[in-house]
């Protein structure tokens, strides 16, 4: 069984002026997802600027989600790196804390060849017992993570289970669906879940819901239900708010989306800057005209 279907959020990290963590903020911005339908939480990714949290933050971010959470939705894990052993060390200690799962990004910068990311992938989920999601992103990470490769680990270890596609390769999708049927995927572009979705994944890790949870899990409750037409509409409705969450590198648009809501999640840290304020302009008229300001 899937770890989840639907709308999984993928979680910013709230920060106070100081830059530290704001856990405070980050209670309550689970409190809301939760209300909001949201179908998991998706801890420590790339939205969640975990490439710029130190090792404790990042550890102790996860253990706080798990905690708030309190097992009332699943709670999946950001615990990759472009370190094998520190991957592998991560998914342990998620493991420990109680997560349901854990999500691993292809390494980055050292951009494994395909062996070594069988390599890798499979040191990591041979270290813990719970489902391993593996994470396509070649716009990130510089490598992609091909259909025969996934196809292999998941038909070879037991615990890697699903795969967040976000490579925009529809071709490559559909022949990890052929290869691996059984394969949990999830649509890693808020533009593309219920394309995806139609031919087979079972559902999204999300930008789009940090801002708009009841609308992303409406939208994959509706394909799941078989309401393509709705779902359809639902997808068409939110592409200028999803664009614009995207007119900068993620999560700098998210972020600021967050703070026009009035939820106060914070600043970001370096390298990431605040968002333009003609991006933000734009921005804040998609938002209105989604309904979300």
């Amino acid at each position: 069984m899937a770890i989840f279907e639907g709308a999984g959020v993928a979680l910013i990290t709230p920060m106070n002026e100081d830059l530290s963590v704001n856990y405070n903020k980050l209670e309550e911005i689970i409190e809301e997802q939760i209300a909001g339908g949201t179908d998991a939480i998706i801890a420590c990714g790339t939205t969640g600027e975990a490439s710029t949290l130190t090792v404790e933050e990042h550890l102790d971010a996860i253990k706080r989600t798990i905690e708030i959470v309190n097992k009332r939705i699943p709670v999946v894990a950001g615990t990759g790196s472009n370190s094998t052993e520190t991957a592998v060390e991560f998914s342990k200690e998620a493991e420990k804390y109680g997560a349901d799962g854990v999500l691993v990004v292809s390494p980055y910068y050292n951009k494994a060849t395909q062996n070594g990311l069988i390599k890798h992938f499979t040191s990591i989920a041979e270290g813990i017992d719970i489902p391993v999601i593996l994470y396509n992103i070649p716009g990130r990470t510089g490598v992609n993570i091909e259909p025969e490769t996934i196809a292999y680990l998941v038909n070879n270890v037991e615990n890697i289970v699903g795969v967040k596609e976000a490579s925009g390769n529809f071709s490559n999708a559909i022949k990890t669906l052929r290869l691996c049927p059984q394969i949990d995927m999830y649509s890693g572009n808020d533009d593309q879940v219920v394309a995806l979705m139609s031919i087979g994944a079972k559902g999204v890790i999300s930008v789009l819901s940090n801002v708009a949870p009841r609308q992303t899990h409406e939208m994959c409750k509706a394909v799941l239900e078989g309401d393509i037409f709705k779902a359809r509409k639902m997808q068409i409705e939110a592409l200028d708010v999803i664009n614009n969450l995207f007119a900068e590198v993620n999560p700098i648009p998210v972020k600021a989306a967050m703070n026009l809501q009035g939820k106060n999640v914070g600043p970001l840290r370096l390298p990431l800057t605040p968002m333009e304020k003609a991006h933000e302009e734009v921005l804040v008229k998609a938002m209105k005209e989604y309904g979300i300001l």
